[in-house]
């Protein structure tokens, strides 16, 4: 895998599947923000907003670079790859997404306690200029999950159907691993993470101290958000980021 520039949009990404990228790097002279609603609101909603937002800001709409999901209800294979085929189309219409070539770098949630009716937007991030250098860019990675970020999901899953503490850690492991491979390509490391998210309804305390702070990675703090990643059998997903500024948005 090897970075690839968005001109258009400052920022460079690391290609994936055609539904998202694996991470997103600000370009020097610019930054990442990230927009929060206060509840999350329909994906036709949201990127009405999206659009409004950055507007405001007199940013292209290709500045954005990363979206943050909430999805109704946890989906086979064949459902997974039909949502992103509606999802990419609203990407398509802001001019960042063709040829099944996409650029911005997502996740994509469950929650377990009341789940949005529709497919949801829950944040946003964009690109921004910035004044002075920075010795370390900003960036933002995809969720990372107990399996190869490919289709046919089921088939790499580590320890499938399992949740046991040990087969946790194994899941963890793989999914930290993942990361790193992207952090080695972007030129950033754990000690550059200003956001730590975790993604799982299973009780991983345990692995917190073993897997997490033996690698520098929540210096920033780690928010654990009560979900279950969107693909039937997968058990977790996790991501990181450096940013600039965080805001909220009413719903």
């Amino acid at each position: 895998m090897q970075k690839k520039r968005f001109p258009s949009g400052q920022y460079s990404y690391l290609p994936a599947g055609f539904q998202y990228s694996s991470g997103v790097v600000a370009e020097p002279g610019y930054g990442i923000e990230r927009a929060r609603f206060s509840r999350p609101v329909p994906l036709s909603v949201g990127f009405q907003r999206i659009q409004a937002h950055l507007a405001a800001l007199g940013r292209p709409s290709e500045a954005l670079c990363a979206c943050e999901l909430r999805s109704p209800a946890v989906m086979n294979e064949s459902e997974f790859i039909a949502f992103n085929k509606v999802y990419v189309n609203y990407l398509a219409q802001m001019g960042l997404y063709e040829n099944e070539v996409n650029p911005v770098g997502r996740c994509n949630l469950i929650p377990a306690v009341n789940p949005p009716a529709e497919p949801s937007l829950y944040a946003f991030s964009y690109t921004v200029p910035v004044d002075g250098p920075s010795t370390v860019p900003d960036f933002v990675t995809s969720g990372a999950a107990e399996c190869p970020d490919r289709p046919g999901y089921r088939d790499g899953i580590v320890r499938l159907g399992e949740t046991t503490p040990d087969a946790l850690g194994d899941k963890l492991r793989f999914a930290l691993g993942d990361l790193e491979s992207r952090f080695e390509i972007m030129g950033v490391s754990w000690s550059d993470v200003s956001d730590m998210n975790l993604y799982t309804v299973h009780d991983m305390h345990h692995l917190i101290e073993q897997e997490l702070s033996k690698r520098d990675a929540i210096n920033g703090g780690l928010c654990w958000h009560w979900v279950r990643p969107p693909v039937l059998d997968i058990e977790i997903e996790i991501d990181a980021r450096k940013l600039s500024r965080t805001l909220f948005l009413p719903a």
